[in-house]
């Protein structure tokens, strides 16, 4: 009768570690989604707006720091006119934000 009730508290204790296991990976996946993949995700679709926004004649900064204005814009690149006269033919993901002011 006493080995019965050792192996049901075993039992017992076994089934709580894994429960506990399980309820542990469950909170740290939805930390690591709600602090990590959500505003990332967040930031992306923001950028991917900002792109869709740009037209033609809109100065921009790139992500490398240079400043121009849109001379040319097609599906993958966008050409700007740069201070001096340049142009500079870049991606259009690598197009950091809309200068304002």
């Amino acid at each position: 009768m006493i080995t019965i009730l050792a192996q049901a508290e075993t039992a017992a204790e076994e089934g709580s570690t894994w429960l506990t296991l399980v309820l542990y990976a469950v909170v740290l996946g939805g930390l690591f989604y709600f602090l990590m993949i959500r505003p990332q995700r967040t930031r992306m679709r923001r950028q991917q707006e900002m792109i869709e926004g740009l037209k033609v004649g809109d100065e921009v900064t790139t992500i490398g720091g240079i400043y121009g204005r849109i001379e040319f814009m097609d599906e993958a690149t966008a050409v700007l006119q740069v201070e001096g006269g340049g142009r500079l033919r870049v991606a259009r993901r690598a197009l950091a934000g809309k200068v304002t002011g």
